[in-house]
């Protein structure tokens, strides 16, 4: 009896630590493409995952990506300035930055709709809610399922781009896109989190030498 009773406190003191707000650290996520397309999914399939590293602190974010398609991507938000610098080195493009508001304009709102869910999922043991998210663009339809947790402290790029209507760090999204008879399914998820002290350092907004400035990324 002691010896359950003794387990019982260790999970659930587990469970509360694994649930602890955090404000700084390492966060990597896992994305996944398919299409119904033959030819486009024989592309997806030379790709593979798609690995990202997001460092966070004091709300600031620096999220780096790598793929064969797009080569390496480096993203950071800086939370209080409201800005984002984003740069990329590809065999195509070469070296280029971008910089940006991280607060979307109306024009960026428009056909957009974010609707909360019924359903909550438990990810890394942080409890996560559900948000429908729906747009139209470019003769484009999206439809997004996300599930966010507010004991995360750092920023994501595609829930700035929501504005005040969903608001968290999303840990799952699966995003569903019809075009042209075309169907493609983009699937993130975040596979660790550690709470560790990262370098002021990472989220400087300086671009890099070397790097040409476009407005192209953001379409990208």
């Amino acid at each position: 009896m002691k010896k359950l009773l003794f387990v019982l406190v260790l999970a659930l003191s587990l469970t509360s630590f694994a649930q602890e707000a955090i404000n700084e650290g390492v966060i990597k996520s896992k994305q996944t493409m398919s299409s119904d397309n033959e030819q486009m999914q024989a592309q997806l399939a030379m790709v593979g995952d798609v690995l990202t590293t997001t460092y966070f602190k004091e709300g600031n974010s620096r999220s780096e990506t790598f793929n064969l398609m797009s080569g390496t991507t480096t993203t950071i938000m800086d939370g209080d300035a409201k800005e984002m610098l984003m740069y990329m080195d590809n065999e195509m493009v070469g070296k280029m930055y971008t910089t940006a508001s991280t607060e979307p304009s109306a024009e960026d709102m428009e056909g957009v709709t974010v609707t909360k869910g019924d359903e909550t999922k438990t990810i890394l043991g942080y409890e996560c809610q559900e948000y429908n998210v729906s747009l139209e663009k470019g003769g484009a339809t999206v439809m997004m399922d996300v599930y966010v947790t507010d004991q995360i402290k750092a920023m994501s790029q595609q829930v700035a781009q929501m504005g005040a209507k969903l608001e968290g760090f999303p840990l799952y999204m699966k995003m569903d896109v019809s075009q042209a008879g075309m169907s493609l399914t983009i699937t993130n998820e975040v596979t660790s989190i550690k709470k560790e002290t990262v370098s002021a350092e990472k989220f400087d907004m300086t671009p890099p030498e070397g790097y040409t400035k476009t407005d192209k990324l953001m379409g990208m």
